[in-house]
């Protein structure tokens, strides 16, 4: 059988290697190092044996599959170590998270305390330290049920009884037995750094009519040092908080009587959002995308047509009956836009058609997973779907990918690229399987043909067709998935969309969903964070604090602040009567970008004492050449100076 590396390369192995036999006859050193192989988008054990030729990943710590499972086995050792210091407990659910892990137990009457955690943390070092194996365990439905029955625990039961006979696995390490699809680390030796960070509740299976759990947070390292790092990242990331900022900034509001998940755009926040959107406005019209708007409701039949009901109904709010129709929030735009599409008959020479929105859209998320602007159950896509002919999909994929990079490379954000193709269960996906794989290559040859630096997940496409995500990383190196670029053979088919060829025949265009920011709501959230809301001056709610040093420099000031507005700058002058100090610290909690000081050397001169927020003071600028300074800065769309 053939295996495909990441890098293309590809080399013959016996049927039944497995992924450890694969990293030693690489290095012995990527054997050492190695804690999981992914198989065409799959996470799998080191000692499962591969028996089919395959994409495959041999993960180390630094690959995000390999930081998954050391952290599922994470969850593992700390359910052993609760275990063993809380015998009667009942166990939940374990996995890994973006930064870490959880677990959720049942401890009864008892409430876990934070000494509590120091106990479990250090059981989990003195475990981890046995070098327990990771062993996989294959049982029937039947045995299953029997061993969790003897244990007494009904939150395993329950998970039994929905699964099928036959495909059932246990995982066993120390003394610790779990129900588990894996797969995880070879042994708990690699462990050598835990911190739990705290504790929650969570209701099991997301049912407030069920019991709430405890729910412990973890995080494990290699090593110590990286603990250490990640521990003062995260205090960083504390004061970067987005629900903290957005509240001490004036961005936005959740309020209980509009409803959890539905945020309120305060004056400072609508004004980010609208600049954000203008930014993108201009230059999709310059890139001839034709905007349209449509209705925050649609009528059921449109979504059964599209397929997101009744498929994707528990993300969706309930039908809503209005005489004899039923209608639904809507929960994508992109039904609309084919609706637009097929309004009227379609030639060729109008391909490709490029219709955008910022849409608003609607889904039902759990209460427990809401998180302020990131997590949210109204909110705004900057949608676009394009139409097009097989002929043009490359110079449109090609054409997306340069908007996208264009978007992130202005905010300084390192972009990573994954081609997520399909496997080879049919099943999963619509169309034919020609146009998939004359798509993939044609995603493939424009990622080569731009010098793209990318990985390929093989079972991560959608089920209308192959896509490129775009993970960027902010200021703190955390990863977040934003924008993506899906090609769409399925809904076509669904929509019956079709165009007028050259040759006076119907065809079938291809549809290109793009979205770079992917939502307004969770792209601003982590523009909050990257910046730690010291945002770019163009994008600042207010550019510049006016600063009289007394009474008798307002009028100066006030001129000052006309001549700037009229210049189109969002300025405010401080006339409180106060210390200058105490107007310029304010400015600074405001994360104002510039402090113009006014004093009586200023009037004189014609001149402002300029202040940049963070910076300190930059000397004293002629009032023209001071706007010549900003106008550049914003039209150039400059991001903030580092702090020295």
């Amino acid at each position: 059988m053939v295996l495909t590396f990441p890098d293309g390369s590809q080399r013959e192995f016996k049927q039944g290697v497995t992924g450890f036999e694969v990293a030693q006859s690489i290095s012995p050193r990527l054997a050492r190092e190695a804690l999981s192989v992914t198989l065409n988008g799959k996470i799998r054990d080191l000692s499962a044996p591969i028996t089919e030729s395959a994409h495959i990943t041999v993960n180390k710590w630094d690959d995000e599959d390999g930081q998954q499972t050391f952290w599922h086995s994470s969850a593992h050792l700390l359910a052993e170590a609760v275990q063993e210091l809380f015998p009667e407990v009942k166990f939940g659910i374990g996995p890994p998270i973006s930064n870490g892990f959880y677990y959720d137990m049942d401890f009864g009457d008892y409430k876990v305390t934070e000494a509590d955690l120091q106990k479990i943390e250090s059981k989990m070092l003195e475990l981890a330290r046995t070098k327990s194996v990771f062993e996989r365990i294959e049982i029937s439905k039947s045995d299953a049920l029997k061993l969790f029955s003897e244990k007494g625990d009904p939150y395993k039961l329950d998970l039994i009884e929905g699964l099928e006979d036959g495909q059932i696995t246990l995982y066993k390490q120390g003394g610790f037995t779990d129900l588990c699809r894996g797969p995880h680390i070879p042994s708990t030796e690699p462990i050598k750094a835990i911190k739990l960070l705290h504790i929650a509740g969570a209701y099991w299976r997301g049912d407030v009519k069920s019991k709430q759990l405890t729910r412990i947070y973890g995080v494990t390292f290699p090593k110590k040092s990286m603990l250490d790092e990640y521990l003062i990242q995260l205090e960083e990331a504390k004061k970067r908080d987005h629900k903290k900022l957005g509240r001490e900034l004036g961005i936005y509001l959740i309020d209980s009587m509009v409803g959890r998940g539905l945020p309120l755009w305060l004056p400072n926040g609508t004004l980010i959002r609208r600049t954000l959107e203008a930014f993108l406005r201009e230059e999709q019209v310059r890139r001839g995308y034709k905007e349209v708007i449509t209705p925050h409701i649609g009528n059921l039949e449109l979504y059964k047509t599209s397929g997101h009901y009744p498929y994707y109904a528990d993300s969706q709010f309930d039908p809503i009956q209005v005489e004899d129709e039923h209608y639904m929030l809507k929960p994508m735009n992109c039904p609309h836009h084919h609706r637009i599409y097929s309004s009227s008959l379609r030639s060729y020479r109008e391909l490709p058609l490029r219709l955008a929105e910022f849409g608003t859209v609607y889904r039902y998320e759990q209460s427990g997973e809401l998180n302020g602007l990131s997590r949210v159950r109204g909110f705004t896509q900057d949608d676009a779907h394009i139409y097009c002919t097989h002929e043009q999909l490359k110079d449109e994929i090609k054409n997306c990918i340069d908007l996208t990079r264009f978007v992130f490379n202005t905010f300084d954000m390192q972009v990573d690229i994954r081609l997520s193709f399909r496997d080879d269960k049919k099943d999963k996906y619509g169309g034919e399987a020609g146009f998939w794989s004359r798509a993939q290559a044609e995603i493939n040859e424009v990622a080569d043909e731009l010098g793209l630096d990318y990985v390929i997940a093989p079972g991560e496409a959608s089920f209308y067709g192959p896509k490129i995500d775009f993970i960027i990383k902010d200021a703190l190196g955390r990863k977040w998935q934003v924008g993506t670029i899906q090609v769409d053979y399925v809904m076509p088919e669904r929509f019956d969309l079709t165009y007028v060829g050259s040759d006076n025949q119907k065809h079938r265009p291809v549809i290109i969903h793009r979205a770079p920011f992917g939502s307004m709501e969770r792209f601003t959230s982590i523009l909050i964070e990257h910046f730690a809301g010291d945002f770019p001056l163009w994008l600042s709610p207010v550019q510049m604090m006016v600063i009289p040093v007394s009474d008798q420099f307002a009028t100066t000031a006030t001129e000052y602040e006309l001549q700037l507005k009229e210049k189109g700058f969002r300025v405010e002058t401080d006339h409180r009567n106060d210390k200058i100090g105490a107007k310029i610290r304010d400015a600074e909690t405001r994360k104002i970008p510039y402090m113009l000081i006014v004093g009586e050397r200023e009037v004189e001169q014609q001149s402002v004492s300029v202040r940049r927020h963070r910076i300190g003071d930059l000397g004293s600028l002629k009032f023209s050449e001071f706007i010549g300074k900003v106008s550049a800065e914003v039209n150039n769309r400059e991001n903030p100076p580092k702090q020295k």
